[in-house]
């Protein structure tokens, strides 16, 4: 996915509420304590059966923390081709926006089912916004996130390596985004570097964008707990998207 095909001309904004909207509950809180327990399917079964709970107006929104067993998905604008090395992990398609992308220990991935009929139906927006909330997340650890044109994502300059063949100055990634709605309720979300085993990326070209690669925040020299990028995560996300509360199952 690229910039030109989803993306807003301006700034992202606040993401709470649309004028007039009914009285919402508290977006809902989770953290999966260690890596999930089931498989990738089940997880985006899961997304699916919250999200049709929300449109119909049943079930609170709801943001859920998962970090995943070593897998590759596969986006609705995937390549066959940017499958390097499709025998080494378990590869599932998946109905997300997007190409390739890897997710394992040490990546929190963050789940979103959000209600775009109240919050605004924009997905430009939405994404822009999903971007903002990464951005000002690294921004509490020093690290300078940046969004590209042509790129959706958040990107790390890294003018201390080699630049790339034509001169530019090489850029890594270090939070990947891919969504769907569905009914207007979102699922599937954003994954954000840690401190995963960034060799695990090799096996396939990331996003279907080759040349720039891939970073972490232990990459960058930050080592921090997961934990405490949650907890920058919840702050970050209650100032862009409104209000959460922690559920009793596996939150923090």
């Amino acid at each position: 996915m690229t910039r030109d095909e989803l993306h807003p001309s301006g700034p992202a904004g606040l993401f709470t509420m649309a004028a007039g909207a009914e009285p919402y509950a508290p977006v809902e809180w989770v953290i999966e304590e260690g890596l999930l327990p089931y498989p990738y399917p089940d997880a985006v079964a899961a997304m699916e059966a919250r999200a049709a709970a929300i449109a119909a107006g049943e079930a609170a929104e709801q943001a859920w923390l998962v970090e995943h067993p070593p897998l590759y998905t596969a986006g609705t604008s995937a390549r066959d081709a940017d499958l390097v090395a499709p025998e080494r992990f378990p590869v599932f398609r998946t109905g997300r926006g997007g190409q390739f992308t890897y997710h394992g220990p040490g990546q929190r991935v963050a789940y979103l089912m959000l209600d775009l009929n109240r919050r605004g139906r924009d997905l430009r927006r939405y994404v822009a916004t999903l971007e903002d909330w990464v951005i000002a997340t690294l921004a509490q650890f020093n690290v300078t996130g940046e969004r590209r044109p042509d790129r959706i994502g958040v990107w790390v300059r890294r003018p201390e390596k080699p630049p790339l063949p034509d001169g530019t100055m090489r850029e890594e990634k270090i939070a990947a985004i891919g969504i769907r709605v569905r009914r207007w309720v979102t699922f599937h979300g954003i994954s954000l570097n840690v401190d995963p085993e960034l060799e695990h990326y090799s096996g396939i070209v990331p996003c279907g964008v080759s040349g720039h690669g891939v970073t972490s925040l232990a990459d960058l020299g930050i080592p921090v707990s997961m934990p405490e990028v949650d907890a920058v995560l919840r702050a970050e996300f209650e100032r862009i998207f409104g209000s959460a509360a922690s559920s009793n199952r596996n939150s923090a």
